[in-house]
């Protein structure tokens, strides 16, 4: 039989691995092996496996790199991306706190852009919270959030000066409407038809209302008026109570 020669460990056992020798030696020297007519060969098989295992290694790792980089890359092409089509997504958090925040200052050159992007998922936020509730009430939600828009729009443009964009109407409506979703969000793990209900309404359409008419107060320049504007927005959100609350 034949069998592996090294200098260093005299004959070894022939071990073999993917068709061919373990190799290379670890002193460095390559294995030797003998056939039944004692020529020595070199093992070429192992020697083409390594080349072989070279080339895939030097065609798959580029590979791995760019894929990395597309992945590394990809989140901030999408937000920048995002920019372009106008939604910042720090004028959104900054209305969203605004909102939360009755007796924050709002900043009005940020209030009277056109962002329609935290509305809709505050709308939607709303019509899925009370589809948890047992209420499908998505188009009670948005025919009241349009007619209602409608009907502040043509207000403002009354009473200011300068005048409002429809847009600008909805994306502050919208924007306080999350007072509402956490009402809503009450409504899953309680029932709001009693005294407790009535007063979170009560609060809650105040909140809202209250954020509403400062904003519309701050972006549209109409000091002393904010109890005019308050009284119009706590109908609108009234509405919205009563869907929520029965």
């Amino acid at each position: 039989m034949g069998g592996v020669f090294h200098r260093c460990v005299g004959k070894l056992p022939q071990r073999r691995k993917w068709g061919c020798c373990q190799c290379p030696h670890p002193c460095g020297e390559p294995l030797l092996t003998h056939t039944s007519a004692g020529d020595p060969l070199t093992l070429a098989g192992c020697q083409t496996w390594d080349n072989l295992t070279l080339t895939f290694t030097n065609l798959i790792t580029p590979l791995i790199i760019r894929s990395r980089l597309v992945m590394i890359l990809m989140p901030v092409e999408i937000f920048m991306d995002l920019e372009k089509l106008g939604i910042n997504f720090d004028h959104i958090w900054q209305k969203t706190l605004t909102v939360l925040n009755p007796m924050k200052p709002a900043d009005g050159s940020i209030m009277n852009e056109t962002d329609l992007t935290g509305p809709i998922l505050f709308c939607m936020a709303l019509g899925a919270t009370l589809l948890l509730a047992g209420k499908v009430q998505f188009g009670y939600v948005y025919g009241m959030s349009a007619i209602g828009c409608l009907g502040i729009h043509a207000l403002l443009n009354l009473m200011s000066s300068s005048g409002v964009s429809y847009g600008c109407v909805a994306s502050v409506l919208g924007y306080c409407l999350l007072p509402m979703v956490i009402l809503s969000s009450c409504a899953i793990f309680f029932s709001l038809q009693g005294t407790f209900g009535t007063v979170s309404a009560l609060v809650i359409i105040g909140w809202c209302s209250l954020s509403a008419s400062k904003i519309f107060t701050s972006a549209l320049a109409m000091e002393g008026q904010q109890l005019l504007i308050a009284y119009p927005c706590a109908l609108l959100y009234g509405l919205f109570a009563l869907v929520t609350v029965f």
